[in-house]
């Protein structure tokens, strides 16, 4: 064999060995994972119909022998009727399904015996929900859903979740044709609690009956209100109000139109703002700071947020307008010079009822070490205020002169010490001369 041969034959084996741990781990891998999914995942239904959605599961090619299924929708568009039509592959419920249409949440938790069930669309259970508000619908399987492997460990090998989206629409009118001047698109919130409703009279129609409530599918009575073509409803409470009627021809009431009013008069949830990064307690923050905000609204929801920040030292100077943007949290706000500000974030709600929440916030050059603002002074990013400032130099000016006088004092006691040695001295000297000459009779 020659050496370019042997070359060869080691290409071909890598070539070989790599096809065979490409297609092992491929085949490992789908061995290892199970789906869950919706069918339907698309459709459209009329408001009051109801529908059916099944949940499917794909084992992957793996037996399992148990699984949990975590559903959310929203109970404002979608109400469950039925959480399960009876048809399942599971034996054994764990528990019961439980369903709530105030949160909107399902779940479902059963098993099979082992050895388990392989299948690529086993049907996990069948719910009817039943629409109840116009707009789009999503139906999804949560992420905390399970699929247990039957290996005796419970091993759980769901890999993907899949959601439906769903159209609700307002059905045809089957009676006489209503409109509104107030609430003319019944897919829209208003603020308006005051709706004036009209409609078309047909030939030879002789009474109308009519009623405004707060179900879907509520029915006038055959008592009539009259021939005319238009009424007027005065503060109605938040939340979605349906108009009925039908109209009287010959002696026969017809079929019945509805109409959708969405009512939202309360502003949204009360709420809070936080700054990152926080340089000390009191929201002082730096150059480019990021906010942060969430809030609520239990009837119509969110539309979003808009934000307006006000320069306080600048306003005391000179008056002017700031305008609100819109944005989505976290915002970071842009590059801002040292000082105080005002950062106010208003929320809106679909109904355009709108509520504010405001702080103040005061920016330092944390890049300085030494900072002057009008609450205090910045050193090394230690907040001192004004009062502890001032006390402070104070204590500083006094031990300086404190240290200055002590000094002083010393200074003098030593100089009059250094004074009184040399008087004497001077004093020692003549008494000497003195004993000197009364002793020894020398003269000087």
């Amino acid at each position: 064999m020659t050496k370019n041969d042997f070359k060869k034959n080691i290409i071909w084996i890598s070539f070989c060995l790599g096809l065979l741990f490409i297609f092992g781990f491929a085949k490992f891998a789908m061995a290892e994972s199970a789906s869950l999914y919706l069918s339907p995942s698309s459709g459209t239904f009329f408001i009051g119909s109801t529908f059916d959605i099944s949940i499917f599961v794909n084992t992957g090619d793996n037996n399992i022998n148990a699984l949990k299924v975590d559903l959310k929708f929203d109970p404002k568009k979608l109400q469950i009727s039925t959480p399960t039509a009876g048809r399942s592959f599971i034996t054994v419920w764990i528990s019961q399904p439980v369903f709530s249409n105030i949160e909107g949440t399902a779940t479902f938790q059963g098993g099979v015996p082992s050895p388990g069930i392989n299948t690529s669309s086993g049907l996990v259970s069948t719910i009817t929900f039943r629409a109840i508000a116009p707009g789009e619908a999503v139906v999804s399987i949560l992420d905390s859903s399970k699929v247990l492997l039957d290996n005796g460990k419970g091993t759980n090998i769901l890999s993907s979740v899949g959601k439906g989206i769903y159209k609700i629409t307002i059905p045809p009118p089957e009676g006489p044709k209503v409109f509104s001047s107030t609430h003319p698109d019944q897919n829209k919130w208003y603020s308006n609690n005051s709706p004036a409703i009209s409609w078309e009279k047909e030939e030879m129609v002789t009474d109308f009956s009519y009623i405004i409530d707060n179900n879907p599918f509520g029915v006038p009575d055959n008592i009539s209100e009259g021939d005319q073509t238009s009424v007027s409803y005065t503060n109605l409470e938040d939340g979605i109000w349906y108009f009925h009627i039908k109209a009287k021809k010959g002696e026969v009431w017809g079929g019945i139109s509805h109409y959708i009013l969405l009512i939202d008069t309360t502003p949204p949830a009360g709420f809070t703002l936080s700054f990152e990064p926080v340089v000390r307690e009191g929201n002082f923050t730096s150059r480019e700071p990021m906010v942060s905000f969430i809030t609520t609204d239990a009837i119509s929801g969110i539309a979003y947020y808009q934000i307006k920040t006000i320069d306080l030292e600048k306003t005391e100077k000179k008056s002017g307008v700031e305008f609100f943007v819109e944005v989505s949290s976290p915002y970071q706000l842009p590059s801002l010079e040292p000082g105080e500000y005002q950062v106010v974030i208003r929320a809106f709600d679909l109904a355009g009822n709108w509520r504010d929440a405001s702080e103040k916030i005061e920016v330092i050059p944390i890049e300085k070490l030494f900072y002057l603002s009008k609450k205090g002074i910045y050193v090394l990013t230690i907040f001192l205020p004004w009062p502890i400032t001032i006390l402070i130099l104070f204590l500083i000016i006094f031990f300086i002169l404190l240290s200055i006088f002590l000094r002083w004092r010393e200074y003098n006691k030593l100089r009059r010490k250094k004074k009184d040695l040399t008087k004497l001295k001077a004093k020692l000297k003549k008494n000497g001369e003195e004993i000197r000459i009364k002793l020894f009779r020398i003269p000087k």
